[in-house]
């Protein structure tokens, strides 16, 4: 255990989070995704819901601030709703950044594309349909 780390954050994770580059994407996904199938890097929260998974993360992780959106979701394109857990996913960036976060919609085969081309994938317990996001990593601006 250190002090003022998420728990969650595992000597893996952090090792991910601190040799990702700015524009690298990280993919949080649900219990239901092919994640070992798709990852370059995996490492396993499993019994942990994605929104809690997201918060631990961009605890440390600054989003990128030079594209639209720095996060995308995996959207059914024919609901008419949003998914019950892109509420806490906005949440949980909100709460991380202090400010609203823009979101990228993408349908599942696009979501798909992406996390072969990621980072690394953290595979969680997530058992909410779509509780799946990418989120591309900024950078850290030197203090003046």
């Amino acid at each position: 255990m250190l002090k003022t780390l998420d728990p969650l954050l595992s000597p893996d994770l952090l090792h991910i989070l601190a040799a990702m580059g700015h524009g690298d994407e990280l993919a949080i996904v649900d219990a239901n995704f092919p994640a070992a199938a798709l990852a370059r890097r995996l490492v396993r929260l499993d019994g942990i819901e994605a929104p809690r998974a997201l918060a631990a993360v961009l605890s440390l992780l600054p989003l990128d601030d030079f594209v639209d959106a720095p996060l995308a979701v995996m959207r059914d394109p024919d609901a008419k709703e949003d998914p019950p857990v892109l509420s806490a996913f906005r949440q949980a960036a909100r709460a991380a950044e202090g400010r609203d976060v823009a979101f990228e919609a993408l349908d599942r085969f696009a979501f798909y594309d992406r996390t072969r081309s990621a980072f690394a994938v953290l595979a969680t317990g997530e058992q909410r349909l779509y509780g799946c996001i990418l989120a591309k990593k900024g950078v850290i601006r030197p203090r003046s």
